[in-house]
């Protein structure tokens, strides 16, 4: 779902300002030789921050971006006013195996994402023809697997995400045959500020690819746990 400008993208700039990077190796944007782990992508995300003139700010992921942002919020606690995991996986949970990212086939990492409604969502699925979507996903797959292929998962992030204080939102689908709830479930037991919220859908169960599913249900989690009351916030 890269190189692309979605409809929850949409949903979320309704009321507040996004910007949506693409990561290191995703979309069009070249992986460089230097990036081999993920100090190397948190550092460039710290980069890209200062770039833009970002100080203290709202910080969102999904799936392998949920992780990135934990880990960018475990260096960088201060720079954050809030931390958004929607979907997210990088934790140990000793007694659930690792989300399997990299053995699928194309076709069943459609079906497991969608939870067997991939035909309905074509557009999210292709992009250009099927051979270049073929080539930009292995591509994407293999920028992924540089950082994350052994362990997958980072056995430092429990230790180092209790220093982040920032309120946070840990969201996940009610059925997500891709990563395990017990990720998510994780996250929200490590984070010393957070919450869970499981989203479900009149339509049918929501999966891993929820924001695809139903880009205003998330963005409406998003943006009322963004508009909640804070610790110092003043009201007249």
């Amino acid at each position: 779902m890269t190189r692309r400008w979605l409809p929850f993208y949409d949903e979320l700039a309704a009321s507040r300002r996004v910007v949506v990077p693409e990561h290191p190796g995703f979309g069009d944007t070249p992986l460089p030789d230097r990036i081999d782990d993920f100090t190397d992508l948190v550092l460039h995300y710290a980069d890209f921050a200062n770039a833009l003139g970002l100080e203290a700010f709202d910080l969102a992921g999904y799936g392998f971006g949920a992780w990135l942002a934990a880990e960018f919020a475990a260096f960088y606690p201060e720079r954050l006013s809030s931390l958004v995991l929607i979907a997210p996986f990088g934790v140990r949970t000793p007694d659930t195996p690792a989300p399997e990212m990299f053995l699928r086939s194309a076709r069943r990492s459609a079906a497991d994402e969608f939870n067997g409604t991939a035909e309905h969502y074509g557009s999210y699925l292709v992009d250009g023809g099927e051979d270049e979507t073929m080539l930009q996903d292995y591509a994407e797959l293999s920028a992924m697997a540089r950082v994350a292929w052994n362990p997958r998962y980072d056995r430092k992030l429990d230790h180092r995400l209790a220093r982040v204080r920032c309120p946070s939102l840990i969201l996940r689908p009610d059925e997500d045959r891709v990563v395990p709830a017990a990720q998510a479930d994780r996250y929200a037991e490590i984070l010393p500020n957070s919450r869970l919220q499981v989203l479900s859908s009149s339509s049918g169960p929501l999966g891993h690819a929820m924001i695809a599913q139903d880009p205003a249900g998330v963005a409406h989690a998003i943006g009322s746990f963004l508009d909640m009351p804070r610790e110092g916030d003043s009201h007249l």
